[in-house]
């Protein structure tokens, strides 16, 4: 089986603004998460996808490989498309945000562990225990899932409503997907639908076009750089390497 890891990134972010190459403890956010996505022994390729030739200078001058992409493409997920069609001989393909700057190569091995268990999900992505003071946070992306794994449901709401005393699990979602590479290939083409609009969460399309995505479980979360709050806890946070 043969894995790629696909890197979008970006420079225009409306709240922090040239993202990617803001320095943390000494060197940028995406070479941050380039080398770290390196340390991931069961990746065959990484990729970093981006519209702009700041960023892949930065990559090439430490090695890495680029392709830019199309700066009219909408989201991560389409640039990831565009890149993955160029390899066919890839299996799964790995959409790894550039704004994950501390993610540990275990978690990237949790995300494929179906597929090398011989599973063939359409998709998976990753989810860890929700505390309950991030329950009614909209900026907390939940998921709940069926018995197999796969999510039901994604929401910026408290999911499921609690009416009695039973709890069923709930898990905080992080950003991070793999793609069975001929999916993927379906995947940008499928329309945009109600409720992705609604919620203003992208992977809800898949399930609202009847795919399922499975839903692999990490302990807890790492740091993701979105706001000027988050840039300044990356500059103290320290990264656990495992």
């Amino acid at each position: 089986m043969k894995i790629l890891c696909i890197i979008p990134s970006r420079l225009n972010s409306t709240r922090l603004p040239r993202k990617p190459l803001l320095p943390i403890q000494g060197k940028s956010m995406i070479q941050w998460t380039y080398e770290n996505a390196k340390r991931c022994s069961l990746l065959d390729d990484i990729i970093v996808a981006t519209d702009s030739d700041e960023i892949a200078s930065l990559i090439q001058n430490i090695g890495g490989r680029v392709e830019m992409t199309d700066p009219a493409l909408p989201t991560g997920s389409e640039r990831v498309a565009a890149v993955a069609e160029k390899f066919p001989e890839m299996d799964v393909i790995i959409n790894l945000q550039g704004d994950e700057p501390f993610i540990r190569p275990r978690m990237l091995e949790q995300l494929v562990q179906p597929y090398l268990m011989g599973d063939s999900p359409e998709m998976t992505t990753l989810a860890y225990p929700l505390s309950e003071e991030k329950r009614e946070e909209p900026g907390t992306v939940k998921v709940i899932t069926d018995l197999a794994g796969n999510a039901i449901y994604f929401s910026r709401a408290p999911i499921p409503y609690y009416r009695s005393e039973e709890r069923a699990p709930a898990y905080n979602h992080m950003g991070l997907y793999a793609f069975r590479r001929d999916f993927l290939m379906t995947y940008k083409t499928l329309p945009q639908t109600p409720l992705e609009k609604t919620e203003s969460l992208e992977q809800l399309r898949v399930l609202e076009h009847g795919y399922k995505i499975r839903v692999c479980l990490t302990e807890e979360k790492t740091l993701e750089v979105n706001t000027p709050e988050e840039y300044e806890q990356a500059q103290h946070f320290k990264y656990n390497q495992r």
